[in-house]
């Protein structure tokens, strides 16, 4: 770095500090050498620019106002070229400057101020020499690493061999693909990728009490797959490391897309593996195969979990299939994992009790609920079989699972037959039938309960829910058990369901778990 104390090292120039200004104020960068004999040069002064001045403006200006000026510019500091007229550099200058704590230099009679403006190109060539040496260095180092296998990771630790800053890489499915001296939690994640969404992206992500982080773009696939954050501020980075972290997110573009393409060869094959279970014998041979591929034993015990958001939000989101992969992998588990825009599939290993697999299934919903903030997963477990040939009826039951949990809610985990038979009738059909259904039977309800501001619907789901003891409904309606018995006879009167016979119950319970169904 060019700095006043570079050139005072610098033999040649013969410079002798008069005034050493504010702590540290030599040892901060200078952007260049200014000459100048104005008595006021604030305008033509860049900021950390040195003024290199004889002093004859001291004919038209007091010291003071000419510091002043030069000080108001932001300057670096001032050197004072001594001559045959002025042999020794004024007091008032000097007092001057050391009442601004702005460094004052000197420099004798018999060295130009050319002499200064050769030195301070010089520092800079040799800078630029060592910048451009360094980044074709580093530029080596990190071809080496990518082509050797060592990832994301092994490029930052190349970056961090020259900058100890805390790194991190993170796509925009809020996925960490990678980390060197920085800790990320799931939310700073997820706020990154949201914001790497931002049209233009921005050059800063303030994640609050943590700091505020530099974005460095990565292109990969698309027009903006991921960033390289650097969490200091960018007004704490030099230009060397400016430098050095632009060269290096260009390098992480090429890793970047190889990661992706091979996430998405891994999910289209984990895709095609579901179809050749759904598609019984006809590919059956193809199963053991493919799970080969994922590292998954064939011949063992399996089994399969399906996961998915629950609620009116989309079943799934950009980047879950992979959080479900990094979630097995964290269990020391191979997976072959499917995701689809309704659930995300996972086939593994299990040679543990069917009793457990609703602990895993639990351990992943929180798992997944950590790195998507603000959305709640369930899990829907379909069992375990012997082996691969059995795989079909556990797939289709962790999915009717997964589907019911996500439209009920209430737990977020649970077996095929946990849920109950009407449960999972109810979620082999559409939306649109289910819908059909409960309008049927709840609509003269619901017409009635619009147009005079009655209370049937609640009134016949409180006496199932109660079921269908008459004193409990009444209090927990807070009505009379005539008023009760009044209501309950305008429901058969409109639907000709009456709710003392067991047939009609059936008929209202299931319109009201259809309701509840589609929303």
């Amino acid at each position: 770095m060019f700095t006043i104390r570079s050139l005072l090292d610098n033999p040649d120039l013969g410079l002798r500090l008069l005034v050493e200004g504010r702590a540290g104020a030599v040892d901060e960068r200078v952007v260049w050498v200014h000459n100048t004999e104005l008595r006021d040069p604030s305008p033509y002064l860049g900021e950390r620019e040195l003024v290199l001045t004889n002093g004859m403006w001291l004919e038209q200006a007091e010291a003071a106002e000419f510091v002043g000026n030069v000080v108001r510019a932001g300057a670096a500091g001032i050197v004072f070229g001594l001559r045959e007229q002025q042999p020794r550099t004024p007091q008032a200058v000097i007092d001057a400057c050391a009442v601004a704590e702005l460094p004052l230099v000197e420099i004798a009679i018999g060295v130009p101020f050319t002499a200064v403006t050769r030195a301070a190109a010089g520092h800079y060539a040799a800078m630029r020499q060592t910048s451009l040496l360094g980044m074709v260095r580093r530029g080596d180092a990190l071809t080496t690493a990518l082509s050797r296998g060592a990832g994301a990771t092994g490029a930052l630790e190349v970056l961090r061999r020259d900058y100890d800053v805390p790194l991190a890489v993170v796509d925009r499915a809020g996925r960490l693909l990678a980390a060197a001296g920085a800790d990320l939690t799931a939310e700073q994640r997820h706020t990154a990728a949201e914001r790497l969404g931002d049209h233009p992206p921005p050059l800063e992500i303030d994640f609050g009490d943590a700091g505020v982080a530099s974005v460095f773009l990565v292109g990969a696939i698309g027009d903006l797959d991921a960033a390289l954050l650097c969490l200091r501020p960018l007004r704490e980075l030099g230009d060397g490391e400016r430098a050095a972290l632009e060269q290096t997110a260009r390098f992480l573009s090429l890793e970047v897309a190889k990661q992706q393409a091979v996430h998405a060869i891994e999910l289209r094959f984990a895709s095609e593996l579901l179809d050749m279970i759904l598609s019984g014998p006809a590919r059956s041979g193809e199963v053991p195969g493919r799970l080969r591929a994922f590292g998954v034993d064939p011949d063992g015990a399996l089994a399969v979990v399906a996961l998915a958001f629950s609620g009116a939000e989309p079943p799934t989101l950009p980047g879950l299939a992979e959080a479900v992969m990094e979630f097995f992998l964290a269990e020391n588990s191979p997976a072959a994992v499917a995701g689809g825009s309704g659930d995300v599939v996972a086939v593994v290993p299990w040679r543990r009790p069917d009793a457990e697999l609703h602990e895993l299934g639990t351990r992943l919903a929180r798992a997944v609920d950590g790195q998507f903030p603000g959305h709640r997963a369930v899990v829907g477990i379909g069992g375990s079989v012997a082996n691969c040939a059995g795989l079909k009826q556990p797939l289709v039951r962790s999915r009717e699972a997964c589907r019911v949990l996500r439209r009920r809610g209430g737990t977020p985990v649970a077996t095929f037959a946990e849920l109950g038979t009407h449960r999972l009738l109810l979620g082999l059909h559409d939306a649109d039938t289910l819908r059909d259904f409960a309008d049927v039977v709840l609509g003269p309800l619901r017409e009635h309960d619009a147009q005079r501001g009655g209370d049937l619907v609640r009134t016949v789901q409180a006496f199932l829910e109660h079921g269908g003891q008459w004193a409990a409904t009444a209090e927990a309606l807070f009505v009379h058990v005539n008023t009760l018995r009044n209501r309950l006879a305008k429901v058969a009167e409109l639907t000709g369901r009456d709710v003392a016979r067991t047939e009609d119950r059936v008929d209202l319970y299931l319109a009201l778990e259809a309701a509840g169904f589609y929303g």
